[in-house]
C-alpha cells in the first residue's frame, strides 16, 4: 500500500478554504489552504459535535467550526481558547505544486 495519496495541486484548494477527500473505508478528510499557502489536513469532524470543518472559515492557521464556532488549530487539531478536544490530523507534504496526504491509517492525534 502506498503511504502517500496525491490529491491534486495547490490551486485545487481554495485560498483560505478547504476541499474534502474520501479514502475508501476511512473518515472524510478536510484539506485546508491558508492565506500564506500552507496546507493542512484533518479528519473532517469538529471534536465538539462532529461539525464539518471543511465548511468553516479559515483564519490564520485555524478553522472555525460552522456549527458552534469552535476554533481548531490546523497544525495540531486542538480546540483553542476555553474549548477542549482534538481532531485527528493527517500528515501533508508538497512535491512542487502537488499536494500529498499520508494514508489515514497513519492518523496522528496531538498530545
Amino acid at each position: 500500500m502506498n503511504d502517500w495519496i496525491d490529491i491534486g495541486t495547490l490551486s485545487d484548494i481554495p485560498l483560505r478554504g478547504a476541499r474534502t477527500v474520501q479514502v475508501e473505508g476511512e473518515k472524510e478528510i478536510a484539506v485546508f489552504r491558508t492565506g500564506d499557502d500552507k496546507v493542512f489536513a484533518l479528519v473532517n469532524e469538529c471534536p465538539h459535535k462532529k461539525g464539518p470543518l471543511s465548511q468553516g472559515i479559515v483564519h490564520g492557521h485555524s478553522v472555525a467550526c460552522p456549527l458552534h464556532n469552535w476554533n481548531i488549530a490546523l497544525a495540531s487539531g486542538e480546540a483553542q481558547g476555553e474549548d477542549r478536544g482534538c481532531t485527528p490530523t493527517i500528515a501533508v507534504r508538497r512535491e512542487g505544486d502537488r499536494i500529498l496526504i499520508a494514508h489515514p491509517q497513519t492518523l496522528q492525534v496531538a498530545a
